[in-house]
This record gives C-alpha cells, sequence and structure tokens, in this order.
C-alpha cells in the first residue's frame, strides 16, 4: 500500500510539464555556473556586445552566431585602431576575448609559453581532448623539424600529384564547357596533393582513404560549433556523443591504412641495417624517425600513428581549399580588362620552360606574379576572424604594460586578422581585390639596397608580420605554410595554363557562424581544357 501510494505521489509530482521545467532550470543553472566560473576579464578595457552582467552573457550567447563578426568588426574601428584593446563575447563554453590592438602584437607574441600558451588555447578551441583524442604537439614538432629539409625532394612527386588531380577532375575536353562545383572539385584535387606528403602512395590516391579523412576534418569544424553552444557541465556528455563521426572516420581510415603503417615501420626497422633501402620520405616517415629520436616507444605503435595524422589532415586539407577557392573565385569575379588572369598564366609558363618541365623551389620563388595574387586573396578573402590565440596559463595571469591591464589565467587573447588586413592606413582600398597589390611594391624598390631587399623579402606570402596574419606570426606561425605555398602555386599554373575559366559576373560571399566561416560550398565555376599548343 504504501509503495503504491509512493509511486503515486512521484506520478503526480513528475509530470511531463514539471520535468520539462527541471530540465529548463539545469540548463540556466548551468548557464550560470558556467559564467561564474569563467576568468574575470579587465573592468577597465572596453567591451562590444550586449554589455556586462549575467543578462547581458546571455543575450550575447544567443546573437553570438550571427553578430560575432559585426562585433569584433565595431571594436577594430573604436578601439584597436586607437591602441586599445577590447574584450569581445564568446561562446558559452568559453571565456571573454581580449582583442589585442595590432601596435601591441609584438608583447603578445614574445610572452613566453609558460605565460601564454598556443597550445592550450588550440586545445580549447577545437576541444581537441574530444575532437583528436591526441594532443597535435608531436605532428608539429615533427612537421618543424623535417619539412623544410625535405622539401625540395618533394616537389616532383606534388608536381605529379598536382597534374594527375587536377585532370581527373577537371577533366580533359577541349570543346566543351564544364560547370563544376568548386568547393568539391578542390577537396578532391588538394585531398590527394596533401596525402602524398602525408602518407605517399598507394594511400594518396585511395578515394576511401581520403573520402574519410575528408568526413573527419568535416567533422572537427561541425563540432566544434556544436560543442561551442553547449556549458562546460555538458561536454562530458555531449562531446563522446557528438564526436562518435570523428571516431567514425578514423577507424576507417586506419583499417584501410595499417597494413602501408605496418610496413613502413618494418622498412624504417630493416633500413637501420641496410641504409640503401629506400624509403619514402613523408609525414608517415618522419613521425616514426621522430618517435626513435625522442625515444618514445608508444608512438611507433600503428594506431598512435595513425591518430598524429589526425591534426595534419584537419589543418592542410580545410584550410588550403579554403584559401584556394577564395583565390579562384577572386580572380574568375575580376574585371577581365585587368588582365589577371592572362599575366599569370603568361609568368608561369615562362618559368616553367625555363625550369624544364619540373617545378624547383627556385623556380617557384621566382613567380612573384603568382605570389602577390594569393597573397592578395588571402588578404581580402578572409576565411576567419582571427587566427592567432593565445591562452593565459600562468598561475599570476599578465599584465599589459601599455594599457595596464590585467589578465589572469584562463583568459583568452586574440589578434584580430580581419581588421588588420582591410584597415584603409594599412592597405589602400582595403575592399578591392588587386591581385598584383603585392607586386607593384615589389617593382618599386631596389634588390640591391639592403634596406628595400628586406622590404622585397617581407612580401612574401609565407613571410608573416603584424600586416599578414593568415598564417599567424611569430615562432608559432604555421610550419607547413611553405609547403602549403609551393602547393598553391603548382595548382594555380597547371589550371590556369590547362583551362579556360568564364568570368563570374558577381562573388558568391561566405557567411559567419560565430567566428567560424561557412564556404559558399555551392559556388560553381565553368571550365574548359585548352588545346594542346596553348597548354602548359
Amino acid at each position: 500500500m504504501a509503495v503504491g501510494l509512493s509511486s503515486q505521489f512521484l506520478e503526480s509530482l513528475l509530470t511531463p510539464g514539471r520535468l520539462a521545467l527541471l530540465w529548463v532550470l539545469f540548463v540556466v543553472v548551468s548557464f550560470i555556473v558556467d559564467i561564474a566560473r569563467l576568468p574575470r576579464c579587465p573592468e577597465s578595457l572596453p567591451r562590444v556586445g550586449s554589455g556586462r552582467g549575467i543578462i547581458a552573457s546571455v543575450k550575447n550567447w544567443v546573437l553570438y552566431v550571427s553578430r560575432y563578426n559585426d562585433w569584433i568588426a565595431d571594436g577594430y574601428e573604436k578601439y584597436n585602431k586607437q591602441g586599445r584593446a577590447f574584450v569581445a563575447p564568446s561562446s558559452p563554453s568559453r571565456p571573454l576575448e581580449i582583442v589585442v590592438p595590432r601596435s601591441q602584437t609584438a608583447w603578445m607574441l614574445e610572452q613566453p609559453d609558460r605565460v601564454l600558451s598556443t597550445k592550450e588555447a588550440h586545445r580549447d578551441s577545437l576541444f581537441n581532448d574530444y575532437q583528436f583524442g591526441v594532443d597535435d604537439q608531436f605532428p608539429i614538432r615533427t612537421i618543424h623539424k623535417h619539412l623544410a629539409r625535405n622539401i625540395v625532394s618533394l616537389l616532383p612527386g606534388i608536381q605529379e600529384e598536382v597534374h594527375a588531380a587536377i585532370d581527373d577532375v577537371f577533366g580533359t575536353d577541349t570543346e566543351n564547357w564544364k560547370t563544376l562545383n568548386i568547393w568539391d572539385s578542390l577537396i578532391g584535387i588538394i585531398s590527394r596533393v596533401t596525402n602524398r606528403m602525408l602518407v605517399g602512395e598507394p594511400l594518396c590516391h585511395n578515394e576511401e582513404f581520403l573520402k574519410n579523412q575528408v568526413a573527419f576534418a568535416d567533422a572537427v569544424v561541425r563540432n566544434g560549433l556544436i560543442m561551442g553552444l553547449f556549458p562546460k557541465v555538458f561536454h562530458p556528455f555531449i562531446g563522446p556523443l557528438v564526436t562518435i563521426t570523428n571516431r567514425r572516420a578514423w577507424r576507417k581510415t586506419y583499417e584501410i591504412g595499417k597494413p602501408i603503417i605496418e610496413q613502413r615501420l618494418r622498412d624504417l626497422e630493416r633500413k637501420e641495417s641496410s641504409p640503401d633501402l629506400q624509403v619514402p620520405e613523408d609525414m608517415l616517415t618522419w613521425l616514426i624517425r621522430q618517435a626513435k629520436a625522442e625515444g618514445a616507444a608508444d608512438e611507433l605503435d600503428p594506431v598512435m600513428l595513425s591518430k598524429r595524422l589526425l591534426p595534419v589532415e584537419f589543418a592542410a586539407i580545410h584550410t588550403t581549399v579554403l584559401t584556394a577557392q577564395n583565390i579562384l573565385l577572386d580572380l574568375a569575379s575580376s574585371d577581365p580588362s585587368l588582365g589577371y588572369i592572362d599575366a599569370i598564366r603568361k609568368e608561369t609558363s615562362e618559368v616553367f620552360k625555363e625550369e624544364k618541365g619540373t617545378w624547383t623551389k627556385d623556380g617557384l620563388a621566382s613567380l612573384h606574379a603568382t605570389d602577390s595574387a594569393i597573397k592578395e586573396s588571402m588578404r581580402f578573402s578572409y576565411f576567419a576572424r582571427g587566427l592567432t590565440h593565445r591562452k593565459v596559463i600562468a598561475p599570476e595571469g599578465v599584465t599589459n604594460p601599455t594599457e595596464g591591464w590585467h589578465a589572469p589565467e584562463g583568459s583568452f587573447l586574440m589578434l584580430d586578422l580581419a581588421g588588420v588586413h582591410h584597415d584603409p592606413e594599412t592597405f589602400p582600398e582595403p575592399g578591392k581585390y588587386d591581385a598584383f597589390r603585392f607586386l607593384k611594391i615589389r617593382e618599386q624598390l631596389d634588390p640591391k639596397n639592403p634596406e628595400e631587399a628586406m622590404k622585397i623579402k617581407r612580401l612574401g606570402m609565407v613571410t608573416t608580420s603584424p600586416e599578414h596574419l593568415t598564417f599567424s606570426h611569430g615562432r608559432h606561425a604555421c610550419p607547413g605554410r611553405f609547403f602549403v605555398a609551393h602547393e598553391l602555386k603548382m595548382i594555380l599554373a597547371y589550371l590556369l595554363n590547362n583551362y579556360d575559366i568564364k568570368h563570374i559576373e558577381k562573388r558568391p560571399v561566405p557567411d559567419w557562424a560565430g567566428a567560424t566561416v561557412i564556404p559558399p560550398i555551392k559556388a560553381t565555376i565553368e571550365v574548359k581544357r585548352r588545346k594542346a599548343a596553348e597548354s602548359l
């Protein structure tokens, strides 16, 4: 009888409406707890968004997805340009961001890693613990040590892959125009080319392997946006759930790649006693060498090696596709009378003939017009509001010497890439895509003058600066940017010399979801293979 009364009491108490109310209260309390745990930003700094306090914070979270880009742009004009930092709203799971002005770039980037951490900023921004299952520091060290010293030997294979991939995707019909989805086409090309460097043949030609590497990268972007909308108390539940797609994609790539990884491990073991044995020079080989050099036996497990490739696959594929899509859209939508495509075609064709049909590091470095067109697209068509972030990890926090504000442990600092790149005080007519903006500057300088020679050197797309932040800046600038530069130049050279591209009347523009760009993935382009006499 007592049990029956208890059941009736619970049924009357836990009605669907009351359960829904309890859930809403739990969510609200979770957000309040999240706010209470976040580090306090300096009160002396101005803010953009809806202001201060819990109500303002909730309002900012609601508006974050649609208004973030506008908030940062507003703060740049009002405060950064006057040399002041400002505080910007962030997603529910992250602290407010302190946007540091360009005039204080050196101070921010010169702070030691024990004070301002790039690693921890990336870890929090991408939710590494859930998305990758491993940190990105081991592959980053590997790239720093091995990529630059092997870049020359990689070029012939990269060239071969670029030419074959473009032929396969764009076709060889010289009579009829072909309409292609730009995003899908570039994913097909760049995933192959990137994996030629990462895992070599035959994996870079395995469509199932490539499809799942791309699926993993897609999942990282999508899941990062989803997790950012939940307070941290939800992450232990939401994280494993939404990243099922990550694990599924990785598992498929591992099953395909496992025999190759195991064979590579055996080959490198044999090479120690047989130095003449030829082993491919790619990221997989470098990871194994790095593990042996560091005495890290656990890094030599095939599962771990496969997972170590994931952060590099993510970083290398999507950002390069975004950049390449922007370049094609910027060139194809420019006034044809400006002659951008013709000039790039002429430069690359002439240098390629001088190279006798095989690209070299020096030959690619001499493509000044092509380099300028790519760098200008990076400036004009940004795909992230900011790419330079730091997290305060020093227990005592950090104090800004210029303005005197203090950021406690856990705070986030960032540089506004888009504001700098579109500042008319730095780049005249910043809202205009001028493919040869940097080439014109180069032509006005004297390479024999030591001071002007240094200015010329800084004009290249791989040279970062407080005004060129696409690859970030400072000692943590993108270590793979030299490979990306060679890759993009080869793609642009082969594409423009072997295909005609129809002019696009109106350039498609991206959308934004918070700090994440949503590229125009439905944008198309019309191409036709040029006849052999016109081709590269």
